[in-house]
């Protein structure tokens, strides 16, 4: 590993000559060879178990964009279906699981034989550090124990996560054990990522704002800092990215208790409060919206100068606030990419 990779001094709080940068989602269906590839290899989840493709297709942006770091390819369910959960993608509905929503069917869910189905991810991970430019970081993540549950209870994703909170609400011990086997499982897959060669850990909770305060510290916080304990007892200076979508005001108290190096913010998130609240305590990745980068233009130029203007005074990693869309047009990201690239910390 080279420790002065622009992206791993941003994480550290140091100044770097540039504004790094990565895009979350940014292997993609909005990349035509991305598309070939994803015919090429059958379905969606083949994608994700053939080494072969999930390089290559990680790699994709990376030539096109010369971002400062890449993801690895892959998805935040692989993790209930190594634990024995049935998992399909279907063409126009997404992610569909035979929901875990009775003490019963939790129960039923095993570590047995978990690496062992996760170890072509694993591959994918130790052939990416090799592969990737010697100045790109290499990030590995995985979904956080909340908003995996939600796709678990509830059989699919959902606007609200009604099941998944009425669950934790009426059966909340059977919910407990659900999460207490999440931050088992997840620190496991995150260990191996990093014995791998990840340099860098992402943990989505994307529907973690949906959660009341007290459900939040529950469900969001407590398991997020469990996963960062275990991994920073084998791996003390792994730097972890957090992601609680939604948090809104409550981003403080997140970073403060879960001991997450840096933080994601999402689109909502007013730059000047992010800037006076949020970057004295750690580094901040974000925030432009996904579909300014569709719409592309004066008015996207606009706001990522906005975005770098106010948070490029301190440690700083431009991303979005969320992922790219398919729709979005490749000329806009070069677009956005070379912006980035020619800007001057002031």
């Amino acid at each position: 590993m080279i420790n002065n990779k622009r992206f791993l001094q941003a994480l550290k709080g140091k100044s770097t000559d540039k504004i790094p940068f990565w895009y979350m989602r940014q292997a993609g269906r909005y990349l035509p060879e991305y598309m070939e590839r994803r015919k090429t290899a059958g379905s969606f989840l083949d994608l994700c178990y053939s080494p072969d493709f999930a390089v290559e297709v990680t790699l994709q942006p990376l030539r096109r964009y010369n971002m400062d770091a890449a993801i690895l390819f892959s998805d935040i369910l692989v993790v209930p279906q190594a634990l024995g959960q049935h998992l399909e993608f279907r063409q126009g509905e997404g992610p569909v699981l035979t929901p875990v929503d009775t003490a019963e069917k939790i129960n039923r869910l095993s570590m047995n034989g978990f690496h062992e189905h996760l170890a072509p991810v694993y591959e994918t991970v130790n052939r990416l550090s090799k592969e990737i430019p010697e100045t790109t970081s290499l990030i590995g993540f995985a979904g956080a124990p909340w908003t995996v549950a939600t796709y678990m209870v509830q059989g699919h994703g959902s606007p609200d996560q009604a099941a998944t909170r009425a669950l934790a609400f009426q059966q909340e011990d059977d919910f407990q054990g659900l999460i207490d086997l999440l931050v088992k499982a997840t620190s496991e897959y995150l260990l191996r990522q990093i014995e791998k060669g990840a340099e860098v850990i992402q943990i989505f909770d994307t529907w973690a704002g949906n959660l009341p305060d007290d459900q939040f510290r529950k469900w969001a916080i407590e398991p997020m800092k469990q996963i960062v304990d275990n991994l920073r007892q084998k791996h003390p200076d792994i730097p972890i990215i957090g992601f609680p979508r939604g948090a809104g005001c409550r981003y403080p108290e997140y970073i403060s208790v879960t001991g997450v190096t840096a933080v994601s913010v999402d689109t909502t998130m007013p730059l000047e409060w992010v800037r006076d609240h949020i970057q004295p305590l750690c580094p901040v990745q974000g925030n432009l919206d996904p579909l300014l980068l569709v719409a592309g233009g004066d008015q996207m130029e606009r706001r990522v100068l906005e975005i770098l203007d106010c948070l490029s005074g301190g440690p700083f990693i431009f991303n979005l606030g969320h992922g790219i869309v398919p729709q979005t047009p490749p000329e806009n990201v070069a677009r956005l990419s070379k912006i980035i690239q020619e800007y001057q910390i002031k």
